[in-house]
C-alpha cells in the first residue's frame, strides 16, 4: 500500500498518553495511529454498508404471507 505524510496537530495531552499507550503495544507512534485510523474506517464502512441494507429492506418491506390483504377485522383480533 503506498504511503503518505501527513502533519497533524494534536493537542499535547492526547499526543502523550498516545506515544504512551503506543510503547504499551510495542509499536511506534505511526503504527499506532494507522491501527486506530483502520480500526475507525473498518467500522465505519460496516455501519455504512449495514444502514444500507436496512433502508433497502425498508424499501422491500416484509413479506408477512398477507400479499398485501387484510383478511380480519379489528373486532377478530380483539375478540374475548
Amino acid at each position: 500500500m503506498e504511503k503518505q505524510n501527513i502533519t497533524l496537530s494534536i493537542p499535547k495531552e492526547i499526543l502523550r498518553e498516545a506515544k504512551h499507550l503506543a510503547v504499551d503495544r510495542g509499536i511506534s507512534l505511526s503504527g499506532f495511529l494507522i491501527e486506530a485510523l483502520e480500526e475507525r474506517v473498518k467500522r465505519l464502512s460496516q455501519m455504512r454498508r449495514a444502514a444500507e441494507r436496512q433502508r433497502t429492506l425498508m424499501r422491500s418491506g416484509l413479506k408477512l404471507g398477507t400479499k398485501g390483504k387484510i383478511r380480519w377485522t379489528r373486532e377478530d383480533l380483539h375478540a374475548r
